[in-house]
């Protein structure tokens, strides 16, 4: 018979991920919406970790983070990425991305960034993206592109690289 502390200790022992979440947001030109974050260096999408001992799911922290850092309270579109990345010194981060949508010049002027994490915002043309974005998120973040484009289902990445 298993007891409430065996099913603990198991699931103690279990191994750890991290999760995080984001959303593509593009303009009517199809450039892409990048965060500059002040507690490090390079751009990043709107998102951030999602609070899941909380009970919170990726599609409700990429929306949560998307309001926090941005002011925009947008539903998340469809899944356009699962990326899979192990770090060293750290547990592998799942991260999520979806899709945003286009923002018109009234969403844009919308934009409020969170003072406490962000200090500026900018849109991005794509072939421009590498000169913005780390290797593994420049990957995450084209593949999400082409996933938009070719209408092509979620695409499975490991270290913004696809796979399968």
């Amino acid at each position: 018979m298993t007891t409430t502390s065996d099913f603990a200790a198991y699931i103690a022992g279990l191994p750890r991920v991290l999760c995080g979440a984001a959303m593509l947001f593009r303009d009517p030109e199809g450039r892409v919406l990048l965060v500059e974050p002040n507690y490090r260096e390079g751009w990043a999408l709107p998102g951030g970790t999602v609070e899941s001992d909380d009970g919170e799911t990726p599609r409700e922290g990429a929306r949560r983070e998307t309001a926090e850092e941005i002011g925009l309270d947008v539903v998340p579109g469809r899944l356009l990425a699962v990326d899979w990345v192990p770090g060293p010194g750290r547990p592998p981060l799942v991260a999520y991305l979806y899709d945003g949508g286009v923002l018109g010049e009234e969403e844009l002027r919308a934009i409020r960034l969170q003072e406490e994490e962000l200090l500026s915002w900018r849109l991005v043309p794509r072939e421009r993206l590498g000169g913005h974005l780390p290797g593994i998120l420049l990957g995450r973040v084209v593949s999400a592109l082409d996933a938009v484009t070719d209408g092509t289902g979620t695409v499975e990445l490991e270290n913004g690289r696809r796979v399968g």
